[in-house]
């Protein structure tokens, strides 16, 4: 019978049935964080429980990190240092991989792992973290779960699980310039609502997905916890191998017959199926309190909750290009990779963002991106420009009760969430890409990128 993706990874790590008709599900890798780790690894030693596999089990300092220059085990959240310390002592403990605070490759978890090559084709890997959906842009099987999960995962290997329908979202024709994978995703989620992948594997596919490298085609997959979606998925392909080789877990030979099967069959039946033309997306910016109240930077906010409009101070019918901003932040496991900073860099290269702005954050996703942005001199153009340049982290993705934004600010971010206060008390936020986020700095108002785009070119001096 003819297969989906989905549903070839899924037949392949399926190892049995409960009576109520749930798959048990093989685990292939499990990544925690310091918001979770140590509490789960505490639970399962006091339970007497150990891992059953080490090598399968990663953890990352990302979420509470400070990072702002010369950072240790300090953190800006009240508690936060013994989240730190105890995850530390624990993974040590389990003899679990750890990518500390300050070892050169500590990073955001769903940046390091494709960075490392611990994502690879075919493999079903979860985290305690709703945007582990990421990392099916490499043709892997990765969703987000909770801490309890994430110990029966580790004790067990395995995970109890619903099947999910699937669908097939396909981007046809081409982007015009000034428009992203952060612009397609908002795009989806926009037109056909925050609840439009609920209960669904979303496979995305067409000429205009095929042409992202595979940064934005993580982009991509982000953001389908924003759509409801289980996760998100595309199939591999040479973009995907090249990106994979020499990575430190990546396995040395890439003639894996398994991998080439990693596809949807000709004749596979979706349960759903979506088809955008990519030349009418356009640059995206939120203007409510969910990732569906967004619309073209250039046009005029509909009617939507009132609250929505009373949180963000926007009306119906009000033009959302030239609301101005206090503050910008780009950074996340959205938007924080080398080709993401090197994107916003071209727009900043040479100029200063607007004397209003009041903080302006750019915060690398891991330390191997920070250290090749500054190989190309991307930090002196953002430092020129008036942006912080910071060590790598989750940061002000989220709000952890330590560091925030002036009260009040209204912020353009490339960051996945907009709800009330996801950016601390009040902070007012518009998800966008970095481009948006990087034009809209410079003038100090929500400003469309289209009208700062170069022809591609070298930034570094």
């Amino acid at each position: 019978m003819s297969q989906t993706l989905f549903e070839k990874i899924w037949d392949t790590h399926e190892v049995g049935q409960t009576p109520g008709g749930a798959s048990l599900i093989a685990v292939d890798r499990v990544f925690l964080h310091e918001r979770t780790g140590a509490s789960a690894l505490k639970r399962m030693a006091e339970m007497g429980r150990t891992v059953r596999d080490p090598s399968r089990v990663f953890a990352v300092m990302d979420h509470i990190v400070d990072t702002r220059p010369g950072r240790g085990d300090g953190t800006l959240m009240k508690g936060g240092e013994g989240f730190i310390t105890e995850t530390r002592a624990a993974c040590r403990a389990a003899r679990i991989t750890l990518f500390d605070v300050n070892d050169r490759d500590q990073g955001i978890v769903h940046v390091i792992s494709p960075e490392q090559g611990i994502v690879l084709p075919g493999l079903t890997l979860v985290a305690p973290d709703s945007h582990t959906c990421t990392q099916g842009a490499f043709g892997a099987l990765a969703w987000g779960i909770g801490s309890s999960e994430a110990e029966h995962a580790m004790v067990t290997g395995t995970l109890r699980m619903e099947r999910p329908r699937t669908m097939r979202v396909r981007f046809t024709g081409a982007l015009k310039a000034g428009v992203s994978a952060k612009d397609m995703i908002l795009t989806l989620i926009a037109r056909y609502g925050a609840g439009g992948g609920a209960g669904h594997v979303v496979e995305f596919a067409g000429e205009a997905v095929r042409a992202l490298d595979m940064e934005a085609r993580m982009t991509l997959c982000n953001m389908v916890t924003e759509f409801s979606a289980m996760t998100g998925l595309i199939a591999p392909d040479a973009v995907t191998f090249e990106y994979l080789k020499g990575r430190p877990y990546a396995p040395a030979a890439f003639e894996d017959p398994y991998w080439a099967s990693l596809r949807s069959d000709n004749e596979a039946m979706f349960d759903r199926e979506i088809e955008i033309d990519a030349s009418t997306v356009a640059p995206m910016v939120s203007w409510g309190t969910s990732p569906e109240h967004t619309i073209a930077v250039d046009g005029r906010i509909p009617q939507g909750p009132q609250r929505a409009h009373d949180y963000i101070g926007l009306s119906a019918g009000s033009r959302l290009a030239g609301t101005p901003i206090d503050a910008a932040f780009l950074g996340s496991c959205t938007n924080s990779r080398i080709s993401d900073l090197r994107r916003a860099a071209r727009i900043l290269k040479d100029k200063r963002i607007a004397p209003s702005i009041r903080k302006a954050l750019v915060v690398p996703g891991s330390l191997h991106v920070k250290r090749q942005a500054e190989a190309e001199g991307l930090d002196a153009i953002f430092a020129a420009a008036g942006f912080e340049w910071r060590m790598s982290g989750c940061s002000l993705c989220f709000y952890a009760g330590g560091e925030g934004f002036p009260e009040g600010s209204r912020t353009v971010s490339s960051t996945n969430r907009n709800f009330e206060g996801r950016q601390g008390p009040g902070i007012r936020t518009h998800i966008a890409s970095p481009e948006t986020v990087a034009a809209s700095a410079l003038a100090g108002a929500i400003a469309d990128p289209r009208d700062y785009v170069r022809v591609p070119k070298e930034v570094a001096a």
